[in-house]
């Protein structure tokens, strides 16, 4: 379940299971974020197939804040995801991910790398908002998910 935004307009530290549905209902409270949803769930669709299990949804998507530029988050990369049917562009980290923003308005990782300027995984790195403080991420698993 999403909970409540705290002070900041963040979501209260931990991470939290969601579904789509939860996201369309909570997060698509205005027309841009409706389309923003729809490209999310085109993405989900490719990552989902793939065999991808889970996904982590952050960054001011995640808040408030009523006009996102986009979804940032990561994935998890493990044995079952079959390189060969994921879009190239969640692999294509050049041009500062403009292909996979462009295509579909998401802004992902693989969920273990290190983030280069904190030295932690990118699962950890999104728990933390640009002052430091510790916030929510939201986590859709896809083996559950009818996208």
């Amino acid at each position: 379940m999403i909970p409540p935004f705290n002070e900041r307009g963040e979501l209260p530290p931990g991470v939290h299971d969601t579904t789509l549905q939860e996201i369309e209902r909570t997060l698509g409270f205005n027309q841009k974020r409706r389309g923003m949803i729809g490209r999310l769930r085109r993405a989900l669709r490719n990552l989902q197939g793939a065999g991808v299990r889970r996904v982590y949804l952050n960054g001011s998507f995640t808040s408030r804040k009523p006009e996102p530029n986009d979804i940032d988050g990561c994935w998890d990369a493990d044995e079952q995801v079959k390189v060969d049917s994921l879009d190239p562009v969640f692999l294509d980290f050049s041009q500062q991910r403009r292909a996979m923003k462009r295509k579909y308005g998401v802004d992902f990782f693989i969920a273990n790398t290190i983030e280069a300027g904190s030295g932690v995984p990118f699962r950890e790195f999104f728990q933390l908002n640009r002052d430091g403080f510790h916030k929510g991420l939201l986590v859709l698993d896809l083996d559950r998910e009818e996208i």
